[in-house]
């Protein structure tokens, strides 16, 4: 029982799962979702970034961010702007309550950031940092290179 407790795979997947719970939980207080949250992250970092460009980052459907966004702009934390190259496409940019919500959401991240490290020194929080960095590495080159490959066959035939 031991081993099956000790499961990486499990770990990573149980700890990302809990995370996500403990996240949820604390953006409801607000009246927001934690995807909500990731919007306003991800514009705080890319402002003017597409609604398509950041459904691909957020791994959902162009539909979903729009709807996300929709309800973020009634709030007034966001707004969606006609790109000058290409009337077609909207970029999105936070507005002023957004970046007020924003200092709750760092607030919270640092406070699970706390919670998930508590008990682990410097050390041990640096070398878990190092690791997932590598691990994120290799699954990113490896998704990559199967994308490529996938396009090959695709040509192939």
């Amino acid at each position: 029982m031991d081993e099956f407790h000790r499961d990486l795979l499990f770990l990573l997947h149980d700890v990302a799962r809990l995370l996500r719970v403990d996240a949820d939980k604390r953006a409801r207080v607000n009246g927001m979702t934690r995807a909500q949250w990731a919007i306003l992250i991800w514009l705080e970092r890319q402002p003017g970034i597409s609604q398509k460009e950041l459904s691909e980052i957020l791994e959902v459907e162009p539909i979903t961010v729009a709807r996300l966004i929709d309800r973020l702009q009634a709030r007034g934390m966001v707004e969606r702007r006609p790109d000058p190259r290409d009337r077609r496409i909207w970029r999105l940019h936070l507005l002023d309550p957004g970046r007020g919500v924003l200092s709750d959401i760092d607030e919270q991240r640092a406070d699970m950031t706390r919670m998930v490290t508590a008990g682990l020194s410097e050390e041990s929080i640096e070398t878990v940092t190092d690791a997932l960095l590598r691990m994120k590495a290799t699954l990113t080159r490896d998704h990559a290179s199967r994308r490529g490959a996938d396009t090959e066959t695709r040509e192939a035939v």
